[in-house]
């Protein structure tokens, strides 16, 4: 079965930056569109960013467009997520998956943005 194992989340302040990692195993990771999904409390997961198989097409959520950037290494099975100018809506838990997505999730890292 596919594994997906994210890193790089924490606490950051206000204006902050934060760069999420996503290892992914078990599937031919270069053939899938990928996309990064967060959950805050309360609150089902969504969308934030995505990408194409190859990496040359994006997209975004518009609350996160000019301040997340999503980007991908095929050659490492790996994708990547630069966060900048983090504000308190974008507290949450992080996950990555095929941007449609399987059923095994990996356990999402927390980024709480707070002073």
């Amino acid at each position: 079965q596919v594994q997906f194992v994210e890193s790089g989340g924490g606490l950051v302040q206000p204006g902050g930056s934060l760069r999420l990692s996503c290892a992914v195993s078990g599937s031919i990771f270069a053939i899938y569109a990928m996309a990064w999904y967060r959950q805050a409390p309360g609150k089902q997961r969504e969308l934030g960013a995505g990408i194409s198989s190859g990496g040359y097409r994006t997209n975004y959520r518009d609350s996160v467009k000019g301040r997340f950037t999503i980007s991908r290494d095929n050659a490492k099975n790996t994708m990547y997520l630069q966060m900048n100018s983090l504000n308190s809506e974008d507290t949450a838990v992080y996950y990555c998956n095929h941007q449609t997505p399987s059923d095994y999730w990996g356990r999402g890292p927390q980024v709480t943005v707070s002073s």
